[in-house]
């Protein structure tokens, strides 16, 4: 019987897939290759050296998309790291499984208001693509808000420069409505208004307000974000305003209508 040339039959099996999808999730400096990212002829050495098999690069490009991998752009992901995290993040859920009426907790955050819309994905007719009119020069006004966790309240206030005093404008709002409240604990970013001169002032002659800093880059922590991303979504993104008085007054009017956040779906009333 003559002997047969070129290589030799194999079938994809479930050691393969595996493999492969192991594979993707690693580096390819792990497995000794001089490469920073898998491409298909890699991963078909790869895998042909631990399984002993020939596979061919195209058969790998082939099968990937089958089991649900794809070739699409990374994500940045920073890396910077608070050494502080788990101390925050202690004090943050403390002061969270103790809230109360007599003990407000409050997400706290600015929020900048463009007359340059924020432009974003809508319905279009097939072929044509919305166009949204831009003033050109931007103007600029700004939010600052309370998130309450127990209640779902929001306190808001307005002001045309994001510095010290448009958060104590906000803390002097929480002040006036909370004045029954023994203590009021706001969990707040790292944004150096939060950490000025004039801010600690404030807090020494306020003694019933202490801050807590949320770790840095950890946006998800605050709450209040969500509120500023249903702002944007249901007035800013897309907007046809010709003047910051008219952006304003819808601004100021989802801003009134929000609360109680999340239960009340301002995009779906007819105010």
């Amino acid at each position: 019987m003559p002997e047969q040339k070129g290589r030799p039959a194999y079938s994809i099996n479930e050691d393969i897939c595996f493999r492969l999808i192991e594979l993707v999730k690693s580096e390819p400096k792990e497995f000794g290759w001089f490469a920073s990212r898998w491409s298909s002829e890699l991963l078909a050495n790869q895998v042909n050296e631990e399984l002993k098999i020939k596979i061919h690069a195209s058969t790998i490009r082939r099968l990937l998309p089958k089991l649900g991998v794809v070739w699409n752009r990374a994500s940045p992901t920073l890396c910077i790291q608070d050494k502080e995290k788990a101390k925050k993040m202690k004090r943050i859920n403390k002061a969270l499984a103790n809230a109360n009426a007599e003990n407000p907790v409050f997400y706290i955050d600015e929020a900048d208001v463009d007359l340059n819309p924020r432009i974003g994905s809508c319905w279009s007719i097939k072929g044509k693509q919305t166009r949204i009119p831009t003033p050109g020069q931007n103007r600029k006004n700004y939010l600052a808000g309370a998130l309450n966790v127990n209640t779902g309240q929001v306190v808001w206030v307005e002001w045309e420069k994001k510095n010290s005093f448009i958060f104590l404008r906000l803390m002097a709002e929480l002040r006036k409505r909370y004045r029954q409240a023994k203590a009021i604990r706001l969990i707040a970013d790292n944004y150096v208004i939060h950490k000025s001169a004039i801010t600690k002032t404030f807090l020494e002659h306020n003694p019933k307000f202490e801050l807590l800093f949320q770790p840095v880059y950890h946006p998800w922590v605050n709450r209040i974000e969500l509120v500023w991303k249903q702002l944007h979504d249901t007035v800013t993104r897309n907007h046809r305003h010709g003047s910051m008085n008219s952006l304003m007054k819808d601004v100021r009017l989802f801003m009134n209508n929000v609360s109680p956040f999340p239960g009340s779906q301002v995009q779906q009333q007819k105010l």
